[in-house]
Protein backbone atom coordinates (compact mmCIF):
# COMPACT_ATOMS: atom_id res chain seq x y z
CA UNK A 1 0.00 0.00 0.00
CA UNK A 2 1.70 3.25 -0.98
CA UNK A 3 -1.19 6.04 -1.00
CA UNK A 4 -3.00 7.14 2.60
CA UNK A 5 -6.82 7.69 2.18
CA UNK A 6 -9.48 10.07 4.31
CA UNK A 7 -13.07 10.16 2.68
CA UNK A 8 -14.40 12.80 4.59
CA UNK A 9 -18.39 13.79 4.65
CA UNK A 10 -19.58 16.47 7.14
CA UNK A 11 -20.60 13.90 10.24
CA UNK A 12 -17.11 12.94 10.02
CA UNK A 13 -14.68 10.16 8.77
CA UNK A 14 -15.92 8.00 5.89
CA UNK A 15 -13.07 5.85 5.16
CA UNK A 16 -9.64 5.94 5.98
CA UNK A 17 -7.41 3.63 4.67
CA UNK A 18 -4.38 3.48 2.35
CA UNK A 19 -4.12 1.71 -1.10
CA UNK A 20 -1.96 1.26 -4.34
CA UNK A 21 -4.62 3.83 -7.03
CA UNK A 22 -7.42 5.95 -6.27
CA UNK A 23 -9.77 6.72 -9.67
CA UNK A 24 -11.62 10.30 -8.77
CA UNK A 25 -14.51 11.69 -10.54
CA UNK A 26 -13.45 15.20 -11.47
CA UNK A 27 -15.74 18.26 -12.59
CA UNK A 28 -13.78 17.65 -16.46
CA UNK A 29 -13.26 14.05 -16.06
CA UNK A 30 -11.52 11.04 -14.41
CA UNK A 31 -8.44 11.29 -12.55
CA UNK A 32 -6.27 8.30 -12.12
CA UNK A 33 -3.45 9.03 -9.02
CA UNK A 34 -0.47 6.83 -7.99
CA UNK A 35 2.92 7.10 -5.63
CA UNK A 36 4.45 10.13 -6.13
CA UNK A 37 1.49 12.36 -7.71
CA UNK A 38 1.89 15.99 -8.47
CA UNK A 39 0.67 18.11 -5.99
CA UNK A 40 -3.16 18.89 -7.26
CA UNK A 41 -6.41 20.34 -5.39
CA UNK A 42 -8.94 19.49 -8.00
CA UNK A 43 -13.51 19.62 -8.02
CA UNK A 44 -15.18 16.81 -7.92
CA UNK A 45 -18.42 15.77 -9.48
CA UNK A 46 -21.10 13.38 -8.48
CA UNK A 47 -19.89 10.07 -9.40
CA UNK A 48 -17.64 6.87 -8.27
CA UNK A 49 -14.50 6.92 -6.31
CA UNK A 50 -12.50 3.36 -7.15
CA UNK A 51 -9.66 2.26 -4.33
CA UNK A 52 -7.48 -0.30 -5.60
CA UNK A 53 -6.55 -2.07 -2.36
CA UNK A 54 -4.71 -5.34 -2.35
CA UNK A 55 -5.01 -5.62 -6.20
CA UNK A 56 -9.26 -5.09 -5.61
CA UNK A 57 -10.83 -2.57 -6.87
CA UNK A 58 -13.98 -0.82 -3.73
CA UNK A 59 -15.78 1.30 -5.37
CA UNK A 60 -17.92 4.50 -3.38
CA UNK A 61 -20.22 6.94 -4.42
CA UNK A 62 -19.79 10.59 -3.72
CA UNK A 63 -22.11 13.58 -4.31
CA UNK A 64 -19.48 16.33 -4.78
CA UNK A 65 -16.58 17.70 -3.04
CA UNK A 66 -12.66 18.50 -3.01
CA UNK A 67 -9.52 16.43 -3.06
CA UNK A 68 -6.11 17.07 -2.24
CA UNK A 69 -3.61 15.80 -3.44
CA UNK A 70 0.07 15.87 -1.37
CA UNK A 71 3.07 13.94 -0.75
CA UNK A 72 0.90 10.62 -1.13
CA UNK A 73 -1.84 11.49 0.78
CA UNK A 74 -5.27 12.45 -0.61
CA UNK A 75 -8.05 13.81 1.38
CA UNK A 76 -11.13 14.27 0.23
CA UNK A 77 -13.97 16.37 1.03
CA UNK A 78 -17.54 15.30 -0.06
CA UNK A 79 -20.49 16.38 0.48
CA UNK A 80 -22.16 12.92 1.15
CA UNK A 81 -20.30 9.47 0.31
CA UNK A 82 -21.97 5.59 0.45
CA UNK A 83 -20.73 2.31 -0.02
CA UNK A 84 -21.29 0.92 -2.69
CA UNK A 85 -21.37 -2.82 -1.22
CA UNK A 86 -25.05 -2.86 -0.77
CA UNK A 87 -26.11 -2.05 -4.28
CA UNK A 88 -28.20 -4.16 -6.15
CA UNK A 89 -27.29 -4.10 -10.09
CA UNK A 90 -31.12 -4.65 -11.16
CA UNK A 91 -32.45 -2.02 -8.77
CA UNK A 92 -29.73 0.50 -9.41
CA UNK A 93 -30.40 0.08 -13.10
CA UNK A 94 -34.16 0.41 -13.05
CA UNK A 95 -33.20 3.79 -11.06
CA UNK A 96 -30.99 5.34 -13.18
CA UNK A 97 -33.40 4.72 -16.34
CA UNK A 98 -36.12 6.38 -14.47
CA UNK A 99 -33.57 9.53 -13.56
CA UNK A 100 -32.93 9.41 -17.17
CA UNK A 101 -36.94 9.68 -18.30
CA UNK A 102 -37.23 12.49 -15.80
CA UNK A 103 -34.18 14.34 -17.44
CA UNK A 104 -35.70 13.90 -20.70
CA UNK A 105 -39.38 15.39 -19.76
CA UNK A 106 -38.00 18.22 -17.50
CA UNK A 107 -39.98 21.10 -18.54
CA UNK A 108 -38.98 23.76 -16.11
CA UNK A 109 -35.35 24.81 -15.10
CA UNK A 110 -35.90 23.68 -11.95
CA UNK A 111 -37.19 20.55 -13.04
CA UNK A 112 -34.07 20.43 -15.01
CA UNK A 113 -31.58 21.07 -11.88
CA UNK A 114 -33.60 18.14 -9.46
CA UNK A 115 -33.50 15.98 -12.28
CA UNK A 116 -30.01 16.42 -13.49
CA UNK A 117 -29.25 15.96 -9.58
CA UNK A 118 -31.05 12.83 -9.32
CA UNK A 119 -29.56 11.56 -12.86
CA UNK A 120 -25.95 11.72 -11.40
CA UNK A 121 -26.65 10.00 -8.38
CA UNK A 122 -28.44 7.34 -10.53
CA UNK A 123 -25.68 7.13 -12.45
CA UNK A 124 -22.94 7.22 -9.65
CA UNK A 125 -24.63 3.94 -8.39
CA UNK A 126 -25.69 2.48 -11.45
CA UNK A 127 -21.61 2.75 -12.43
CA UNK A 128 -20.80 1.62 -8.86
CA UNK A 129 -22.84 -1.60 -9.21
CA UNK A 130 -21.74 -2.52 -12.44
CA UNK A 131 -18.00 -2.49 -11.28
CA UNK A 132 -19.25 -4.90 -8.02
CA UNK A 133 -19.91 -7.54 -10.26
CA UNK A 134 -17.56 -7.39 -13.27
Amino acid sequence: MILKILIMIPDGIFWNNKAEEIILPTNTGQIGILKNHAPLITALDIGVILIRTDKKWVPFIIMGGFALIKQNKITILVNGAESAGTLKLVQSEAAFQEATNKLENAKSKKQYVDALFLFKCAKARYQAAKQLVS
